[in-house]
């Protein structure tokens, strides 16, 4: 069993917000048994999206990084991070040690267009941490002008991209438009899953991530 092309140390990036990073992050977790990092976590009335992932996988408290912030409200970084009186500061972000967390999901928060101060925006973020990038996309109506912008804004920063998941029902016409306007593969399209626990994100991984299931 081979996975498609995919390095042990990624960003995941989403198309916009709601898109299934997350899912996607937990599936990729379970499956390559890999640590988590979520630089920004924008809103925290029920829980955090490593608190989420750590409860549905069941992997230790050793496989998750802490944020480097943790903001209340369920904003873009920049509106959030200023109704609780901090400035989010690019020097501020680390990437883990490669010695203690050889593999790595590292998940950011909305699309990469999305503004984490006055100066910067998610996808300086991707660039400052230097990792290539899984770009999640919705599957669905509106994807194909949505990845493609996105597509276009990471090769201006010359940000290699691993790949497009598009999440939701299948959809060939979006998934050829995204491969032959975007010049990327379509890596995997990954369907709502019945359930979320750790035997259904290992089970996930295998369909959507291996070779041997391609």
């Amino acid at each position: 069993m081979s996975y498609k092309g995919l390095p042990e140390r990624l960003f995941v990036a989403g198309t916009d917000t709601d898109v299934g990073k997350t899912v996607v992050s937990a599936m990729l977790m379970a499956g390559k048994r890999a640590a988590y990092w979520k630089p920004v976590q924008s809103g925290i009335q029920k829980t955090t999206d490593r608190e989420w992932i750590r409860r549905m996988t069941g992997l230790p408290q050793a496989c998750f990084v802490p944020e480097t912030y943790v903001l209340s409200q369920p904003l873009s970084p920049h509106a959030a991070a200023a109704i609780d009186g901090v400035r989010i500061e690019m020097s501020a972000f680390t990437l883990p040690d490669p010695k203690m967390y050889p593999r790595l999901i590292v998940e950011g928060a909305g699309g990469v267009l999305v503004p984490l101060n006055n100066d910067h925006f998610m996808i300086d973020l991707i660039r400052h941490l230097n990792l290539p990038v899984l770009l999640v996309a919705r599957s669905a109506l509106g994807t194909i002008n949505h990845t493609l912008m996105s597509l276009v804004l990471l090769r201006q920063k010359k940000i290699p991209v691993v790949g497009v998941v598009m999440n939701g029902a299948p959809n060939k016409i979006n998934k050829e438009a995204i491969e032959s306007y975007g010049q990327v593969p379509v890596i995997a399209e990954t369907d709502q899953l019945s359930r979320f626990d750790s035997e259904a994100f290992q089970k996930a991984f295998i369909r959507y991530f291996t070779a041997s299931n391609s």
